[in-house]
């Protein structure tokens, strides 16, 4: 498109005997003098930008490298939480075995604790009731005993006259003698 304005500038320049150089507006030293001062700011400005797209692309570069540092301690992590969630099914199945197990073992230790602590209640029953039988036994005879002296008494008052009471009485003085000598 430049260089189809400069033929354009070039043909009517010819007419209008300017020469092209120096047609208004696109003047050659304006060119130049944009050529010399895009030359001079290159010199000028060629190593400190040079130098700091140098440290700008080495700042990417180790940017670069601890964002793949980062992503490959991401993937690891990754890879190990994966590990374990496959593990972790397996280690649930353990430990859901493991608690049934132990949940029959402790049913078994309470129904023989169970079985135990019956035969125990069933012996002292037993024993309660043997020494029940023993204390009832024992109440039994003394009041056998009581009745037996109660009817004895009666018997004996009823039964005795005065002339057996003197005898009787005659007989125990007689034998505290034979006692006493």
């Amino acid at each position: 498109m430049l260089i189809g304005f400069f033929i354009t500038l070039i043909v009517e320049g010819e007419s209008h005997s300017q020469p092209w150089w120096d047609y208004p507006g696109l003047e050659l030293w304006k060119f130049f003098n944009l050529f010399l001062f895009a030359a001079v700011m290159i010199y000028l400005l060629k190593r400190p930008l040079t130098d700091a797209f140098r440290s700008r692309r080495e700042g990417i570069r180790r940017e670069l490298l601890k964002a793949r540092e980062a992503r490959d301690e991401a993937v690891r992590k990754l890879a190990e939480v994966q590990a374990r969630l496959e593990r972790l099914d397996a280690e649930v199945a353990a430990i859901q075995d493991q608690a049934r197990s132990e949940a029959q073992a402790e049913r078994e230790r309470i129904a023989r604790e169970t079985e135990q602590d019956i035969l125990k209640l069933r012996e002292q029953a037993q024993r309660e009731i043997l020494g029940a039988g023993k204390v009832a036994r024992h109440e039994l005879r003394r009041f056998a005993a009581q009745q037996s002296v109660k009817l004895a008494e009666e018997i004996v008052r009823r039964e005795i006259r005065s002339e057996d009471d003197a005898r009787l009485i005659e007989l125990n003085v007689e034998q505290m003698g034979r006692v006493e000598a």
